[in-house]
């Protein structure tokens, strides 16, 4: 590729680049229109590759390339992540700085860049966004200490996105890991199911809790005894955790003894009491107990505030409660509105139905 030189007109070639210093190059780009930035862009990237890239280029135009991008509009921060996307020429600097940056102009280096070592894509998972997070998790090739980092820390979105990479270095013991979590989140069954890491062993364990389709195509894939399986799946869905048995009765008590208040909600979670908090809230609100249970894994924080409504708990207390349960659930009800569901002020009943038409079955006929 012929070199590209920059000039105060835009990239032209032949010659060297007359700018006497990066601060120059960077004054160039700022305030130009977005089809200047990009010939600019485009030219000192080419120039950069032109001169032997990452391994040979000088330092200073390395310097200048990532600064220029710095400066550039967003628009062609994407484009340039986008061409670059498998590019093993480009400065390392220049690829984890695109891999920080907006979720759409990070995802196509996050997905395919050979720059992006485990380290880099672990500091993701500890800074980024949630968006960044998952885009780690389906990673082609992904490998085996990242996968252990996300199992580790637990977040049922990024694990549904693990789940569904069938290219990521899970290992017999991550496997196992998912498979366990897979009996409270369901979203991991199906992709786990048809898992080409999935063993006989670990299907038949995931029989014991999936519905008849995830069952059948386990069947159709192992040669497992019908019978047996069949009697592990009746023993599971037998099974109560006590928490919850313990946490059913405590709340009956309290109700039947007229000691059931709103505070019981909040001394549930001073003493991290997960299930008291559900099925005190599931008595106080007079709400079902499965919503409750949805509201607590929505994507919004508004199901639960109408709960809370509803068992006549005061509003000035529902930013604590959610930051509680939130701290306890795995980070979840998500709060993407940012307390926009803290609308006008609503009786209890009026809570309970809002509660009710949000988390009625999408087949149901609306009230």
């Amino acid at each position: 590729m012929e070199p590209t030189n920059v000039t105060r007109n835009g990239p032209q070639t032949h010659g060297a680049l007359p700018l006497n210093s990066l601060e120059q190059l960077v004054d160039l780009a700022k305030g130009q229109p977005p089809e200047r930035q990009h010939g600019l862009l485009i030219g000192v990237a080419d120039l950069y590759r032109s001169t032997g890239g990452r391994d040979r280029a000088p330092q200073a135009l390395g310097d200048a390339f990532i600064a220029l991008v710095r400066v550039v509009e967003a628009d062609i921060r994407q484009a340039l992540s986008e061409r670059l996307a498998d590019a093993d020429w480009v400065p390392v600097a220049l690829v984890r700085m695109l891999a920080a940056d907006a979720i759409e102009i990070a995802r196509p280096v996050i997905a395919a860049s050979p720059l992006l070592q485990d380290d880099d894509l672990l500091t993701l998972l500890a800074e980024a966004s949630l968006d960044h997070r998952i885009q780690v998790a389906l990673r082609p090739g992904l490998g085996a200490a990242v996968a252990r980092a996300i199992i580790s820390a637990d977040d049922p979105t990024v694990l549904t996105a693990l789940a569904s990479n069938r290219t990521a270095a899970l290992g017999a013991e991550g496997m196992s890991r998912l498979v366990s979590r897979s009996r409270e989140l369901a979203a991991l069954r199906a992709p786990l199911a048809r898992h080409p890491q999935m063993t006989p062993e670990l299907g038949a364990r995931l029989y014991q809790w999936v519905g008849e389709a995830l069952r059948q195509a386990i069947m159709d894939r192992f040669t497992l005894d019908p019978a047996r399986l069949a009697e592990a799946a009746h023993a599971a869905a037998q099974e109560t955790a006590p928490a919850d048995v313990a946490a059913a009765r405590l709340t009956a008590k309290l109700q039947a003894s007229d000691q059931l208040r709103p505070a019981t909600l909040i001394r549930a979670l001073r003493e991290d009491r997960l299930e008291v908090f559900i099925h005190a809230l599931s008595r106080l609100a007079r709400l079902d107990l499965d919503q409750v249970r949805r509201a607590l894994r929505a994507d919004t924080a508004r199901p639960l505030f109408l709960a809370c409504t509803a068992a006549g708990l005061d509003r000035a207390a529902f930013p604590a409660v959610l930051n509680e349960v939130r701290r306890m659930n795995n980070g979840f009800p998500h709060d993407p509105d940012g307390g926009d569901w803290r609308l006008a002020h609503r009786s209890a009943a009026q809570a309970a139905y809002e509660f009710q038409l949000l988390m009625a079955p999408e087949d149901s006929h609306p009230v």
